[in-house]
C-alpha cells in the first residue's frame, strides 16, 4: 500500500500522551506540512500558531475547560506537552475549508513522524473571547481570525487505539 495512503488509514486521535517533548524539528516538519495544505484559489488564509510554553498550554487548557462544560481540572488537550492552533482569516469565503485541510495535514504529517495528535475543538470560541484575542494580540497576530482547531501533539502514551468499522452506504455512484 502506498505510503500516504497507509498513514490515512493507521491515523487515530491520540487521548493521552507522554510528557516527553517534541523535538522543534519534528514540530517544523509539522508545521510545513500544515503549510502545504490545499486552499481555495491558493489563498493560504490558514496560520499556525505553535504552543509549547506549559504556562500558556495550561492557560489555553482552562478556557478550553471552560467552554466545554467540563470540571475544573480537567485536561481537554489530554497532557500533550504541545499544540498548534490552526486560525483563518475570516476574509477569504473558504477560510474554514482551508484552515481543516491544514489540521488534516498536520495529523497525517504527525503520525508519518511518530507523533501522536488530536484534533480539539473550541478554537473559535476561544479566539472570539477577550482572553483568546489578547493571546494573539501578545503574540503580534492581528487580524480578523477565527479559531478552527488546536492539534494537540506529543508521543502516545500507551496502545495507538484500532480502527472503527468503517459505515456500510457510504458511497454512491452516479451513472
Amino acid at each position: 500500500m502506498n505510503a500516504i495512503i497507509q498513514a490515512m488509514t493507521e491515523r487515530r486521535s491520540v487521548r493521552k500522551f507522554k510528557p516527553d517533548k517534541v523535538p522543534q524539528d519534528i514540530l517544523d516538519q509539522i508545521i510545513q506540512a500544515g503549510l502545504y495544505a490545499a486552499s481555495g484559489k491558493g489563498r493560504q488564509s490558514a496560520i499556525i500558531v505553535q504552543v509549547t510554553d506549559p504556562g500558556l498550554i495550561a492557560q489555553i487548557s482552562h478556557m478550553n475547560c471552560a467552554i466545554g462544560g467540563w470540571q475544573e481540572g480537567f485536561d481537554p488537550f489530554y497532557g500533550a506537552p504541545a499544540m498548534l492552533i490552526v486560525l483563518a482569516d475570516r476574509n477569504i469565503p473558504t477560510y474554514v475549508y482551508d484552515g481543516s485541510l491544514v489540521m488534516g495535514n498536520i495529523m497525517l504529517a504527525a503520525h508519518a513522524l511518530g507523533v501522536g495528535s488530536c484534533w480539539i475543538h473550541r478554537a473559535k470560541q476561544e479566539f472570539e473571547s477577550e482572553e483568546g484575542k489578547s493571546i494573539l494580540k501578545q503574540l503580534g497576530i492581528e487580524g480578523d481570525y477565527e479559531g478552527i482547531g488546536h492539534c494537540a501533539l506529543g508521543y502516545a502514551d500507551g496502545e495507538i487505539p484500532a480502527p472503527a468499522k468503517r459505515f456500510d452506504k457510504r458511497i454512491f455512484t452516479a451513472k
